[in-house]
């Protein structure tokens, strides 16, 4: 993926609600897949998505720590409560916007079969995709800020 120029960033190491577990163990969550992702790609992520978008001021003051920007959505089809593809295309189409980030998981049935009607129809009402630091440009990330779109 970034080889292909795709922008790889953290999603925590097993999911864990952040806000919910100690210092120790949210430095764990961010760490791990930094560690691993850099090893294989020769690139630290910058960027972070905390589980469930929750975050609070011990989040924000490790991630600057660790050098990561956490950066939300606006679209969020919900695809973790159907497998109905027609279903998450039309969530995320109702709700897509300009300068928009658009929340799915590749490991629902229904998501991956949605992906290319939604990238079309978009694509059809004039949108562009980009990646989050080109969606930011000329601004760059800030480690400990939190971006919603």
């Amino acid at each position: 993926m970034a080889a292909e120029g795709h922008e790889v960033a953290i999603r925590t190491w097993d999911h864990k609600i952040l806000t919910r577990i100690s210092e120790k163990q949210i430095r764990e969550e961010l760490e791990r897949p930094n560690k691993a992702i850099e090893r294989l790609t020769g690139h630290r992520p910058t960027l972070m998505r905390p589980p469930q978008g929750r975050t609070n001021a011990t989040v924000h003051r490790i991630s600057r720590e660790l050098g990561l920007a956490e950066v939300l959505w606006s679209v969020t089809a919900k695809d973790y409560t159907t497998t109905d593809s027609a279903l998450i295309k039309r969530r995320v189409l109702e709700q897509a916007s300009r300068d928009g980030i658009i929340l799915l998981h590749d490991i629902y049935d229904g998501t991956v079969p949605a992906v290319p009607g939604i990238i079309d129809a978009l694509k059809a009402r004039g949108y562009v995709f980009v990646t989050v630091p080109q969606l930011l440009a000329p601004g760059k990330a800030k480690p400990g800020e939190v971006y919603r779109p």
